[in-house]
């Protein structure tokens, strides 16, 4: 390769974050992973509150045939549509299950997912090439977001915040107290049934960057992480949204910096949930070590109150016998 040739990678080894986050590619893969953070904490809130894990990991897997559908049909502008129609199809169904209760219904949200998913994997491997297909389906394609895919993802992003805000005192008062929400006048059906729209549009929006494996961590660890840092109803949004965007400001770096000084092809979207799992490490642990810190204060108050106790009442006792003896 000619020195002309390695000028321009020379350059890009050496530029500083403005430079590179000036690049089209970048600006428009930190934007998005901006939107995602908003929308994410904003609904991810009522995720955390319900306990849904397990049905949004439904919903992701869930979207993964209508993906592939919608890519045999449209090719990559099929997609939006064919994520879209499969989650809410996929919505209402778990919904549903949800409220017939029981232990059956894991079971049946757990057989409705695995099915969807493997009906994915055989439409997508009928394709020729299929493996790239594939891996760029799972693992998401962060750097490779074009604007009208951007304005895409903001357009559902708003739409799936807009329900939850709509939605707030119904979806708030359902969270803490089901039976109470019901009695009050809310419709407890419709606002789960809100939330599960909510939840699938940000699946749609978050995988066609991040694909379907890692679009899951986007729903469920800021939010995590955020009950672990703050007891603050009012900082859990706030701290659900800079932890995704931390991390994908990192992790764009990181990854953008290992493929121009190593040479190295790591996914950007691996590397930023990687970040954001080790951030929920770290308030795990910086939770812990606060609990441990407030139980042996806690433990030291209570020897110092008995320590003061058992002079006061020696102090008595002297001051009695004292008396006696006079």
């Amino acid at each position: 390769m000619t020195p002309a040739a390695l000028m321009p990678a020379l350059h890009l080894m050496q530029a500083g974050p403005l430079e590179i986050f000036a690049l089209p590619f970048m600006w428009r893969a930190l934007l998005t992973v901006a939107i995602l953070a908003v929308a994410a904490g904003v609904v991810g809130l009522f995720i955390s509150f319900r306990e849904l894990e397990f049905v949004s990991d439904g919903l992701v897997h869930s979207v993964f045939p209508g993906l592939v559908a919608g890519s045999l049909i449209g090719g990559s502008a099929g997609l939006l549509p064919g994520a879209l129609v499969a989650a809410i199809l996929a919505a209402v169904l778990f919904t549903v299950i949800e409220h017939r209760g029981g232990v059956e219904a894991d079971a049946a949200i757990a057989v409705v997912l695995t099915g969807l998913f493997s009906l994915g994997v055989v439409l997508v491997s009928r394709q020729e090439g299929y493996v790239s297909e594939l891996t760029e389906l799972l693992f998401g394609r962060l750097l490779t977001v074009t604007e009208t895919q951007l304005w895409q993802i903001l357009l559902v992003a708003v739409v799936a915040i807009a329900i939850v805000g709509c939605t707030w005192r119904a979806q708030l008062f359902r969270s803490f107290d089901a039976a109470g929400a019901e009695a009050a006048g809310f419709r407890v059906l419709r606002a789960d049934l809100a939330l599960a729209v909510a939840v699938a549009l940000l699946v749609v929006a978050g995988v066609q960057a991040l694909g379907v494996l890692m679009v899951i961590a986007l729903l469920t660890v800021p939010m995590a992480a955020s009950r672990l840092l703050t007891r603050g109803f009012a900082l859990l949004i706030p701290v659900a949204v800079l932890l995704p965007l931390a991390a994908g400001i990192a992790g764009l770096w990181i990854s953008f910096a290992w493929s121009t000084s190593l040479g190295a092809t790591v996914s950007p979207g691996a590397v930023v949930v990687l970040l954001l799992v080790g951030g929920y490490v770290i308030a795990a642990l910086l939770r812990v070590g606060a609990t441990a810190v407030r139980r042996q204060r806690g433990r030291a108050l209570r020897r110092g109150r008995a320590t003061e106790s058992g002079r006061s009442a020696g102090s008595a006792r002297s001051d009695g016998l004292e008396q006696g003896a006079a």
